[in-house]
Order: C-alpha cells, then sequence, then structure tokens
C-alpha cells in the first residue's frame, strides 16, 4: 500500500488506532478533527477480554494503557438520605482495563503524529467519489484528493452524513440523554443516586459528573453550552439528595456536554472507496464496548487492507463481514433503561441484580464474551514490538 492516501475523519480513538496501522503499511495518513487539539478529559473507558488485549499488545499499547489506567472502583448505590442500597462493582464498570478517554487520545495521538498529518480545528464538507479516488471539500484547508476516506468521527459523523445519506436515517434515538459536567472534586466515593427516569453519579476516579435522564428526542445545539445547561436543570428540577445543589453549580462547570443515547443503524460501513469506523459505523451510546470495538474494528480495517494488497473493494467487503458479529450486541444493547430506570420498582429490580454475586458474575462472564472474536486472524500487519 505504498504511497496510498487516506483521509481519516476524526481524531479519538479508532482514526489515530487506524492511523497507526495504515502507516506501518506505507500510507500517506492525514487525520482531520474539528476539534482545535485531541480531546481531553471525558469518561474513562475500558477494554475487556482477550480480543482486546491481543490488539492493544499488537500495537504495543498495553503497557502505556496499563501505567495510565485509573482502576475500576466499585460504585455505590445510595438512596435520597445516602444510604447504602447496592454496589456497582468496578470490574463491571471498569473492565479489566480502565482509562480515561482523554487519556488514551492523548497516548494515540502521541504515537502517530510524526508519522502521520493532522490537521485540528477543520472539518470534511463533501465528498465526491472518482474513478481515481475522493475529492474532498473542507471548511477551512485547500481541496484534495485521498485514495481512501475513513470516517471515524463518531455517533453524529460528518463522514456517514455526507457517503450514506442523513442522520436521521442512519442513527435511532432509544429515549434517554447523558451529559457530563466538570464539577470539579465532588470527593473520592463514587456514588449514584437515581429516581425515576433520571441517575446521577459524582465522585471517585471517573469525574465528571454523570448524568442520564429520559427524555423524548430534543432540538438543540450541541454546540451551545448554555442551552445544555437549561436543559439539565428543566430535567432535574425539583430531585432530592445532592441534587440541588448539583444543579446550582452547573453555572460554574467548566465543561458542559450533553447528548442522545442512540444507536446507529447503518446496514453497510463502506460505500466505494469510503469507510465507518467505530461509532460512526456501529455506535451505541454508553453501550460498554466503544473504544474496545474502534480499537479492533482499526485493527481488523487495516488488516484486510493489507491482505487483500490494497483492493479496497476486497477489503471492505471482509471487514464488514469480520465485524458483523462483534457489533451484534451494539445493534440491541439500550443502557438508558439500566442507568435510569423508569419506575421506582424497577430501580430496585437492578439494584437487586447489583447485590446477586451470582448475576454479576454471569454479567461479567456475558460481557467478556460479546468483546472477544475467538477466530480474529493474524493479519499480516507489522506490529510494534
Amino acid at each position: 500500500m505504498k504511497n496510498t492516501t487516506v483521509l481519516i475523519s476524526g481524531a479519538g480513538i479508532g482514526g489515530p488506532a487506524l492511523a497507526h496501522w495504515l502507516h506501518r503499511l506505507g500510507c500517506t495518513v492525514t487525520v482531520v478533527e474539528k476539534a482545535s487539539a485531541p480531546r481531553p478529559g471525558g469518561q474513562a473507558v475500558d477494554f475487556k477480554g482477550p480480543t482486546h488485549e491481543r490488539v492493544l499488545t499488537l500495537m504495543g499499547l498495553l503497557d502505556d494503557i496499563k501505567a495510565r489506567q485509573t482502576g475500576g472502583i466499585d460504585q455505590t448505590i445510595v438512596d435520597g438520605a445516602g444510604r447504602r442500597l447496592a454496589v456497582l462493582p468496578g470490574e463491571f464498570t471498569g473492565g479489566a482495563i480502565e482509562i480515561r478517554r482523554g487519556d488514551l487520545a492523548a497516548l494515540l495521538h502521541e504515537r502517530t503524529t510524526d508519522a502521520c498529518e493532522y490537521v485540528f480545528g477543520d472539518a470534511v464538507t463533501s465528498l465526491t467519489e472518482t474513478p481515481d479516488g475522493v475529492h474532498v471539500t473542507f471548511e477551512q484547508a485547500a481541496p484534495r484528493t485521498f485514495d481512501l476516506v475513513v470516517g471515524a468521527d463518531g455517533i453524529h459523523s460528518a463522514v456517514r452524513r455526507l457517503a450514506f445519506g442523513p442522520e436521521r436515517d442512519h442513527v435511532r434515538h432509544l429515549g434517554h440523554y447523558y451529559a457530563l459536567v466538570d464539577l470539579g472534586d465532588l470527593g473520592d466515593e463514587a456514588l449514584m443516586y437515581n429516581e425515576p427516569g433520571r441517575m446521577v453519579a459524582v465522585g471517585g476516579s471517573k469525574a465528571p459528573a454523570f448524568f442520564v435522564f429520559a427524555a423524548d428526542e430534543l432540538t438543540y445545539d450541541r454546540y451551545d453550552v448554555a442551552a445544555q445547561r437549561e436543559i439539565l436543570r428543566e430535567h432535574y428540577r425539583g430531585g432530592g439528595w445532592r441534587l440541588p445543589e448539583l444543579m446550582a453549580s452547573i453555572g460554574d462547570a467548566t465543561s458542559v456536554y450533553v447528548d442522545a443515547i442512540c444507536r446507529v443503524e447503518t446496514t453497510t460501513y463502506a460505500k466505494g472507496r469510503v469507510a465507518l469506523l467505530g461509532d460512526a459505523g456501529y455506535g451505541n451510546t454508553l453501550g460498554g464496548f466503544g473504544s474496545g470495538l474502534a480499537i479492533v474494528g482499526a485493527y481488523v480495517l487495516a488488516g484486510e487492507l493489507a491482505a487483500a494488497d490494497g483492493d479496497h473493494r476486497v477489503a471492505f467487503a471482509r471487514y464488514e463481514e469480520r465485524l458483523r458479529g462483534l457489533t451484534k450486541v451494539t445493534r440491541k444493547a439500550n443502557a438508558g433503561p439500566f442507568l435510569a430506570p423508569g419506575t421506582a420498582f424497577r430501580i430496585r429490580m437492578r439494584n437487586g441484580m447489583f447485590n446477586s454475586r451470582l448475576m454479576m458474575r454471569v454479567m461479567l462472564r456475558m460481557s467478556d464474551r460479546m468483546a472477544t472474536d475467538p477466530g480474529l486472524p493474524p493479519y499480516p500487519l507489522p506490529v510494534r514490538a
């Protein structure tokens, strides 16, 4: 694949992971990212099972991630008076290895920035496929033509919209929203509180504060922080426990991010010379498999391109076929009702499940199994020692 030019949209997890492999195959890689720099912070992400560990090892990342891992901690579920109701084990929320999303993104960027071209503060505005490549226009930069384009730009992917059609045709709202709010130090103990249709989790190593609430699809600007603050105040008005205190603090928060819990329902991950990777192709918000799937998906996509000697038509078809099994869980799961049950009875039922050691062991085994592909082939990729 020497001298093959590839544009990757998105400098989060999947994009730099793919850049890592494609550079080693001899590709000339450009990564474009709408943000002005690698995004810090964010919620912790986790990896689980032998497939995730194998790919991280092949990338030479496993030890570095372990050195930066947060370590999954138990989360105590409390009632309005602060009394303990149940404990959500750290190994369930944090997988085998847990790391802050921003730390992982920084590590991936650090590993690829000298070998690949990164363009921050810009975004793709059009894609036109020609017999020889894909003509791409940008918000800021001059137009360019690439041999291949990969959308690794999240669940609201611009590449998917441009190549596959409007977001409404591919993304399904699942009835809940979530929010990440940086409210500073809220204590070392990780606490979670529920009322019917809403949840808040604060404290511990997974700051910022984390909110989940039931709501029909909302219309708002995802880049308007003031509007997002008001959405949170509206949906948590009249709450118990520490909710009045937290809502009063939102105005001073250094960052606020509200988005829908939704699922990508594409029927294909590739079209012509354009492919989708990670959440852009098989995202399921808060499903617990996003970063792992992005890392494995990048390995498979690069591996299939290597195995097909750069023939994208063969490689993309095999990539889709290989990922179907691993992405099956994302096509079904919905974290909203699990995190923010709609009735007091359902909250009690879920808490009871957390208090059952047998049930938790079963759920942990199922989670590892759904993240594992025992047939993942040893692709002809140059690995990092």
